[in-house]
């Protein structure tokens, strides 16, 4: 690999805006933000608008819709195709 190409690969908080929740990871991602952690360290803060703590597939929230109700409902509005 060529040398001071690649970006600086080290600790960062990731924290998702909705729920507050954070955690730890590695990343390029840099921040001018800075939080204390659990374990007495200061890290990079970045915050993110969905993690698994805050998307519908994962917390279960998901939206179901009814496919058929919407093909009647279309068909309603413009006929069928004959």
């Amino acid at each position: 690999m060529r040398r001071d190409i690649h970006p600086a690969y080290g600790p960062v908080v990731y924290q998702d805006r909705s729920t507050g929740d954070a955690f730890l990871t590695r990343s390029t991602a840099r921040s001018a933000e800075t939080i204390a952690w659990e374990d007495g360290n200061t890290y990079p803060l970045v915050r993110v608008d969905i993690t698994a703590y805050s998307h519908p597939y994962w917390t279960g929230a998901q939206r179901v819709l009814d496919a058929a109700g919407q093909v009647e409902k279309f068909r309603r509005r413009y006929g069928t195709r004959r």
